[in-house]
């Protein structure tokens, strides 16, 4: 069923490939500068496909099958991509950042499996408050990276983050501590979630 919502969804989808045209060359400025808007433009159609779905009471199976692994697909193309250009590295620690990513990663993948055994059991799991600040939190994340990369170019080795000093490099740093923080909001709301998977399993 091609509703508004569930079009806004696919498009999601659709442009992830192009998203990730414009950040795979570390250094193009311009190109992350696209990639950031373009970034800015699917997380705002993700929140317009759900509006509009439960406003014009269009809420379909096919978008509740499709939103949540847009969102995940889109989260998993940009941290691999971000991962592999070098944008995750960070002062004093280089590469440890990259940690924050898989923790996010491992999160999505283990509550998807979750989700699909307590659907098959009719048991639904609400999205908590707390899980809300975590993808708010992942978000900004994601697009300070980008934004980074299109302010302050490409990373250096030597320093272990863009090719600037500390402070200039405040927008980078933001987006290694908001990783870190949806990290750690990952490992809590995923406990949750698997406290409540716990009492259904024998």
């Amino acid at each position: 069923m091609l509703t508004v919502p569930n079009i806004l969804t696919l498009s999601r989808i659709f442009a992830l490939p192009l998203l990730a045209f414009f950040l795979w060359w570390p250094g193009w400025q311009l190109g992350y500068a696209i990639g950031f808007a373009l970034y800015c433009l699917i997380a705002i159609t993700d929140f317009f496909d759900g509006y509009l779905a439960r406003a014009q009471g269009t809420v379909s199976k096919l978008g509740i099958f499709l939103d949540p692994i847009a969102d995940k697909i889109m989260v998993a193309t940009v941290i691999l991509i971000l991962t592999a250009q070098g944008y995750l590295r960070g002062p004093y620690v280089g590469d440890f950042h990259v940690i924050a990513g898989l923790i996010i990663l491992m999160r999505e993948i283990a509550v998807s499996g979750l989700r699909e055994f307590l659907g098959g059991l009719q048991v639904s799991v609400p999205v908590s408050r707390l899980a809300k600040w975590k993808t708010t939190f992942q978000l900004i994340a994601l697009g300070a990276l980008i934004g980074g990369g299109a302010v302050h170019g490409q990373p250096c080795q030597s320093l272990g983050m863009p090719c600037t000093t500390i402070a200039e490099s405040w927008i980078h740093i933001v987006g290694l501590a908001s990783l870190w923080t949806a990290a750690v909001l990952t490992c809590v709301t995923g406990w949750d979630y698997l406290r409540v998977g716990l009492k259904h399993m024998d």
